[in-house]
């Protein structure tokens, strides 16, 4: 059986302009996840990681403080279904 699960995080907070998209996209690289990060236009900013629950749980955490600049006031966390690219990547702001 496998442990691969899927979230989409909705942050809020000071997150646009601090480098949390490419903190982001390093941060789940080295935590071996596929998926992808963007801006919103009201500000927050959204991922969607694919990997081991374990990894994927420990980025969730990560998020929450982001950045040195940035500051996360809240993550909405989903569980999100479907195939996800390999690797992760950024994609344009929606």
């Amino acid at each position: 059986m496998s442990d691969t699960v899927t979230r989409r995080l909705r942050i809020h907070g000071r997150v646009q302009g601090v480098w949390f998209r490419d903190w982001t996209i390093e941060t789940a690289r080295s935590l071996g996840l596929d998926g992808w990060v963007r801006n919103r236009d009201d500000g927050s900013v959204e991922a969607v990681a694919c990997g081991p629950a374990a990894a994927v749980a420990t980025f969730v955490t990560r998020c929450h403080d982001g950045p040195p600049r940035a500051h996360v006031d809240r993550i909405e966390v989903s569980e999100e279904g479907g195939s996800v690219a390999p690797g992760f990547a950024r994609k344009p702001t929606l």
